[in-house]
């Protein structure tokens, strides 16, 4: 059950990102617009939202599982952040962050190997 509140807190953490990652590009200076027009984005406080609730869901993953095993676990957040950015955002990826993203999966794969 760890293991899935784990995966659950990743994917808050990665869909506050991309929401947080919105509401910025939604941000106009040209119209005006200012970090204090931060405050009533909805993508921005929605993104607040589900970091708190990934918070709430992390001190649980917390008491189940050891910090040198979860914490490094974590990391699949940036694998998952990585190809979120191609298909949502139609980021273009260089081949060394693609590397990279294969170096920390294959990280997470020993970590969790039993």
């Amino acid at each position: 059950m760890a293991y899935i509140i784990l995966f659950l807190n990743i994917l808050l953490l990665v869909s506050g990102q991309l929401l947080w990652k919105t509401g910025m590009n939604k941000m106009d200076t040209a119209k005006g617009d200012t970090w204090v027009s931060l405050l009533w984005s909805p993508h921005i406080w929605s993104g607040l939202v589900l970091y708190g609730i990934a918070t709430v869901l992390w001190l649980y993953v917390l008491k189940k599982l050891p910090l040198s095993l979860a914490y490094p676990l974590q990391s699949l957040a940036y694998i998952i952040a990585l190809v979120a950015a191609v298909f949502i955002f139609n980021e273009s990826v260089p081949l060394q962050r693609w590397i990279g993203a294969a170096i920390i999966l294959a990280g997470v794969i020993v970590l969790a190997w039993k």
